[in-house]
Order: structure tokens, then C-alpha cells, then sequence
């Protein structure tokens, strides 16, 4: 039996000098909780994937994102779920990040991204977020 893909859009926050990005941590009864992530959620129908990431943002991490840029699509299969992603690079945005829903989020350079863990899934996206 096939599992149903679920369709993610997430957000990495730049600063802006685009040297540090916002992530925030998992809460411990999610799937990966305690890992840290890039805010975002499920597309919800009739919605595209920019409008689902700028619906979340505002949702968990209280911004409200003015310029987008889509940076990656993958698919990653866990044990237990099947997921599509589509990343964007947030580039601008008003308002200050926080864990809106009382989750820990913080400022990470990008250069000291690989001190936290991420779920397997991300490992690609984070590859390509060195290199920028």
C-alpha cells in the first residue's frame, strides 16, 4: 500500500546580510520532534506552495514575507510518511521571527547550520544552503 505524499513548503529566513537563517526546533510529539527545521506546513487545497509558505510563516514564526524565491523541490520517503517539499529563500520580510506557537527558534549562521540536527529530509536543502 502506497502512503499519501504530503506537500510541505517551507521557508528559510534569511537576515539581511543572507549570512544567518531562522530555524525553529520541532515540538517533542511531532514526527522528528526535537529536530530543528525550517518553519513552513501542508499546502492546504487551492492554494499554491508561495502562498502556503507565506500562510505558515505568518502562522508559526509571526513575519509576514515580501519577497520569495523559490530555491528547491524534493521528495523524501521516512518509514511512516511520504513528503514533498518546495524551499524557499524568504529574502525580505516585516516583522520579528519567533516561535509564534511557543516553539524555540533561533538565528544560525549559516556557517554553523550543521550544529544542529536536521531531519534526513533536509539534508539536501542544507548542502545547497552552504554553497550559497
Amino acid at each position: 500500500m502506497d502512503k499519501k505524499r504530503v506537500w510541505i513548503s517551507a521557508g528559510i529566513i534569511l537576515n539581511d546580510s543572507k549570512d544567518s537563517v531562522f530555524i525553529t526546533r520541532r515540538p517533542a510529539k511531532a514526527h522528528k520532534g526535537g529536530f530543528w527545521e525550517f518553519a513552513g506546513g501542508k499546502v492546504e487545497q487551492g492554494e499554491t506552495a508561495g502562498q502556503a509558505v507565506i500562510r505558515e510563516l505568518h502562522e508559526e514564526v509571526g513575519i509576514e514575507a515580501t519577497a520569495l524565491e523559490h530555491f528547491m523541490a524534493l521528495e523524501h520517503d521516512y518509514p511512516e510518511k511520504a513528503l514533498k517539499f518546495d524551499f524557499f529563500l524568504v529574502t525580505a520580510f516585516e516583522g520579528e521571527a519567533f516561535g509564534k506557537e511557543g516553539q524555540p527558534g533561533e538565528w544560525v549562521a549559516l556557517s554553523n547550520l550543521r550544529d544542529y540536527t536536521f531531519p534526513e529530509a533536509n539534508e539536501v536543502v542544507l548542502d545547497k544552503l552552504m554553497g550559497l
